[in-house]
């Protein structure tokens, strides 16, 4: 393997986004295929990682990105735009890279040290990490494994279990660390049958009685990063939160594109006029560009304003957090409701499984279905605006 030095970086900020727009026309054409093999293919995760998608949020200190959040999220919307399944396969990967500004820096070379390396893993704590001398003893089986098949490292949060027990916080909740390991060490198991982002693989991982040195373990809610860069202040929840809400944000753009087409060409039943000529359908495709851009306002501007607190050193407030979760929850939500609007408005033509809107709208409500961004998360904010109380390690 060569050495670190010796590594080509990762491709500049702007680079990213313009890869992102160049690979669009190959990912629209093959988004169908996608859609049946239910994972990304081997290649375009290949091509991902060789234009740095994957290490948008790599510390520079490894070659990494170590891009602004803004840019990050327009990367990851422009690949939305073109395909979700593909948009999420870039947003887990890159933020995953996050890990490496928490695992100690021997550790973080071993995994990162590639420039083409891509990893992913589960969030769910359903992992129990039984600690044996200065390892983990690890077991468990994670679900939403997204990308999975096409990564050469895996990590899923697990319980530290002390004397057979979970070992718990200050605060009661049980330790729960991030375990990072070969992917080879893993089972995968192909769960994803399921109606929207069906290009994502996001299926189960397995792994028994493994061993994790503590060297690859970490915490976002106990642990501080060891880069010091401000994209390592910005909260890593609320920047898993705003990539779903990238995602949906490009599929709602693409959703308004198809429509638009889509009505140049039909003429309803019954009717001498095109879609595109009807005043219904006009009001609703203004209705729906005037929603989307405005959630995307909200959302860049929440961004925007914790990166600003994270350049200068400042602590992100629970205010800050607040907001960035308040922002990816409505640019998701109202994301899928400018799709069931276009949708509606496209009749009887989008019910066909080759029509784009068709596997627009069934990703779109799929997106909502992630913790980050349900419902709770509205209770969540409201509790910050409220002024009460709040327990802000998720946020």
């Amino acid at each position: 393997m060569p050495t670190l030095a010796a590594m080509p970086r990762a491709p500049e900020a702007a680079d990213t986004l313009a890869a992102a727009r160049a690979l669009q026309p190959m990912l629209r054409e093959r988004a169908p295929e996608i859609e049946r093999a239910r994972r990304l293919p081997a290649d375009i995760a290949a091509t991902f990682a060789q234009a740095g998608l994957f290490r948008m949020a790599v510390p520079a200190s490894l070659g990494g990105g170590e891009e602004p959040p803004a840019q990050i999220m327009a990367t990851i919307e422009a690949v939305g735009t073109a395909d979700a399944s593909a948009g999420w396969a870039v947003m887990i990967g890159a933020t995953s890279g996050m890990s490496a500004a928490y695992l100690e820096p021997a550790a973080a070379r071993a995994v990162y040290g590639d420039p083409l390396v891509i990893t992913g893993g589960s969030n769910t704590p359903t992992g129990r990490a039984r600690i044996e001398g200065g390892d983990y003893l690890l077991s468990g089986r994670w679900p939403w494994v997204s990308g999975g098949a096409n990564c050469r490292w895996l990590k899923g949060i697990s319980v530290v279990l002390e004397d057979g027990k979970p070992r718990l916080l200050a605060n009661g909740a049980p330790d729960a660390r991030m375990m990072v390991f070969p992917a080879e060490q893993a089972t995968l198991i192909d769960t994803w049958q399921v109606a929207g982002l069906e290009g994502t693989g996001s299926g189960d991982m397995e792994v028994a009685d493994i061993r994790v040195p503590a060297a690859f373990s970490y915490s976002l809610v106990t642990d501080a990063p060891r880069e010091a860069g401000p994209l390592y202040r910005f909260p890593a929840f609320g920047l898993l939160a705003m990539g779903i809400a990238s995602v949906a944000l490009g599929n709602a753009r693409a959703a308004i594109d198809d429509l638009v087409e889509l009505a140049g060409a039909k003429k309803p039943q019954g009717s001498r006029r095109t879609l595109a000529e009807r005043g219904g359908a006009q009001a609703e495709l203004a209705r729906a560009e005037a929603m989307l851009r405005s959630a995307r306002a909200f959302f860049f501007e929440a961004i925007e304003e914790a990166w600003e607190r994270a350049g200068r050193g400042d602590a992100i407030s629970v205010h800050d957090r607040a907001s960035l979760r308040l922002a990816a929850t409505h640019a998701t939500r109202t994301s899928a409701d400018v799709v069931r609007m276009m949708y509606e408005q496209g009749g009887g033509s989008v019910l066909y499984s080759g029509h784009p809107l068709q596997r627009r709208f069934r990703d779109a409500y799929a997106a909502t279905q992630h913790m980050m961004i349900a419902p709770p998360t509205w209770e969540l904010a409201g509790r910050v605006l409220m002024g009460l109380p709040t327990d802000a390690s998720m946020l």
